[in-house]
């Protein structure tokens, strides 16, 4: 049997899109192989890449070497977002075959395929096109928390952001069949569903007729799956009253939202094209927070922007220790060519975003603990997952994303059960 191996490197989109084209392989006749697995080689290997950041792009050069000499003979496809925007880096390296960027990205299974029965396919593709969302099926895959890609693409342009030129406008899918697919997912077996796209607030704006993220979640409320949702980042200026309400209301959704906040300094905000101010900002998390108070908010930050100051620096840290935040997903900055921030003046040290990077982390070290403390005590229902902790535990996770370790079976995994949550380790992860 042809054996196919696919890396995902970067977002939930991507991890998405991998597992769908993985899923299509296998329903195409090939067995999927693992990294881990040194004594099988591929006759396929799929690198979904990320640029994101300059340590991405790095890392998603090194994947692709590695595919190359662990699987001599393969064919292989380089995609993503690093493949869209820097596709001349990667003819430079010896051994790729086939670029293709994520407007086609859902042609991949297609076109492996057809190098498995010998009928060359055409890669080409245009990566700025208006393009339809990629219907991809519900995923049969390992994970116990499938990710649902609703919305893809982004129009915001933020100074400092490549994404926009790597993934095209927004485009979303029809409600009807974002509804079809929960449903499928949900009688597979899976307890939770994880919507998540570029730009998920700006969801069915699109379409024809407009629509909403709101109205959409109202649906999905109305339709009461078998299954809890979660959502992925949402920006802050469409984080709505509304989607916050019917959170709060609601049975089915996770009370869980990440918010990139990028900085908490107004001066760094403008410069990076954010259309928020630091009150703004505080004020919804302490709407959150109120309408919620169990509810997990997760922050994405920015660090070392072109022009931050200590004193701007500080603004952010400030802001953060306020807030009621738990966790912090930190970011050095990096420029990337095609950004107007790349171009800026008062680029900040390595030596000093090195040191900002590590506080801002300790920081977000420190919120997760003090969130996780609060649970101790507290009745939870946790997701058990498909993997063990490495203590042997089986992992779980509660609605508001405290990642639980509890002892038992592995009949349990990939089921809902209730538990006490009794102390916070060293790692911060509770048991019972």
């Amino acid at each position: 049997m042809p054996r196919f191996l696919i890396k995902s490197l970067g977002c939930k989109v991507n991890q998405s899109e991998s597992e769908a084209i993985a899923d299509a392989l296998k329903k195409g006749g090939l067995e999927e192989t693992s990294p881990a697995v040194n004594s099988l080689t591929s006759d396929i290997c799929i690198i979904n890449t990320c640029t994101v950041t300059q340590k991405a792009s790095m890392q998603s050069r090194q994947a692709i070497r590695r595919a190359i000499r662990a699987n001599p003979g393969a064919r292989i496809i380089v995609t993503g977002c690093y493949a869209a925007t820097e596709p001349d880096e990667i003819k430079a390296i010896n051994g790729v075959h086939s670029i293709i960027t994520n407007s086609r990205k859902n042609k991949i299974p297609q076109i492996a395929l057809a190098h498995i029965q010998q009928n060359p396919h055409d890669a080409k593709s245009n990566l700025y096109g208006q393009l339809e969302h990629d219907d991809q099926p519900p995923n049969s895959q390992k994970r116990t928390r499938p990710f649902l890609k609703i919305q893809d693409g982004c129009n915001a342009f933020c100074t400092y952001c490549i994404v926009p030129y790597a993934r095209g406008r927004s485009r979303s899918m029809p409600p009807a069949r974002v509804l079809d697919k929960i449903d499928k997912i949900s009688k597979k077996g899976f307890h939770e569903v994880v919507l998540t796209g570029i730009h998920l607030g700006v969801f069915g704006l699109d379409l024809n007729p407009a629509s909403s993220l709101y109205e959409l979640l109202g649906k999905v409320e109305k339709a009461s799956p078998a299954c809890r949702i979660r959502l992925s980042s949402i920006e802050p200026r469409e984080l709505t009253d509304n989607i916050i309400n019917l959170v709060a209301k609601s049975d089915i959704f996770c009370p869980h939202f990440h918010i990139p906040l990028q900085s908490g300094d107004n001066s760094i905000l403008k410069k990076m094209g954010r259309p928020y101010d630091r009150e703004f900002f505080r004020k919804l998390v302490l709407k959150i927070h109120k309408a919620i108070p169990e509810a997990a908010i997760g922050v994405d930050i920015l660090a070392g922007f072109p022009g931050e100051t200590e004193a701007a620096f500080y603004n952010t840290c400030s802001l953060i220790k306020e807030l009621p935040v738990t966790y912090l997903h930190v970011f050095p900055f990096s420029a990337r060519n095609s950004t107007p921030a790349a171009e800026y003046p008062d680029q900040v040290s390595p030596s000093a975003l090195k040191l900002r990077t590590g506080e801002l982390r300790d920081l977000g070290t420190l919120k997760k603990k003090e969130f996780y403390s609060r649970s101790i005590g507290k009745k939870a229902k946790i997701l058990i997952e498909g993997k063990r902790a490495e203590s042997g535990a089986l992992k779980g996770l509660t609605s508001n994303y405290i990642p639980v370790q509890v002892a038992g079976c592995d009949e349990l995994k990939n089921s809902i059960m209730e538990v006490r949550i009794t102390n916070s380790n060293a790692y911060f992860t509770s048991g019972i």
